[in-house]
């Protein structure tokens, strides 16, 4: 009789063990998400390194005259101006409030150009505002009265 040799099936399911291993995803879903919430609440360190920068020009700080009629000028190219001087913001907001502390506050004009920036010419009455003057009018618009 022949020996019988039996095969091993390489198909067949094996035989269903206990996993021996743990699930570590759920542990790794935990620290990426702790990892993310240190890096938000760590803050960013700023160097911050103070230097004593000179200052600008003297003749931009130099304070400018106060006439009895002083006129604001905004050019089309968006320069503010001080009769007929160009100013920054910050003299312009200097010499309005020098102005206004006068004991006879002069009367302040407000001329822009006819292609001055609006938005420049809204900030501007805001800062003259701000800055106290009480005495303030608007000239010149008799020129644009044409336009549409």
């Amino acid at each position: 009789m022949p020996k019988s040799i039996t095969r091993p099936n390489m198909y067949a399911p094996k035989a269903a063990r206990p996993m021996s291993g743990m699930n570590v995803t759920p542990f790794i879903d935990v620290l990426l998400v702790l990892l993310v919430m240190i890096i938000i609440a760590v803050p960013i360190k700023v160097h911050e390194t103070t230097i004593d920068l000179p200052g600008p020009p003297d003749e931009l700080t130099a304070p400018l005259p106060v006439l009895p009629e002083n006129t604001v000028t905004i050019t089309a190219d968006d320069q503010l101006m001080w009769n007929g001087a160009i100013v920054t913001r910050e003299v312009l907001s200097r010499q309005v409030s020098a102005a206004s502390a006068l004991e006879e506050e002069p009367l302040l004009r407000f001329e822009p150009e006819a292609l001055a920036s609006y938005d420049l010419s809204a900030r501007t009455i805001a800062l003259i505002k701000d800055s106290g003057a009480e005495r303030f009018a608007f000239v010149g618009n008799h020129k644009y009265a044409g336009l549409d």
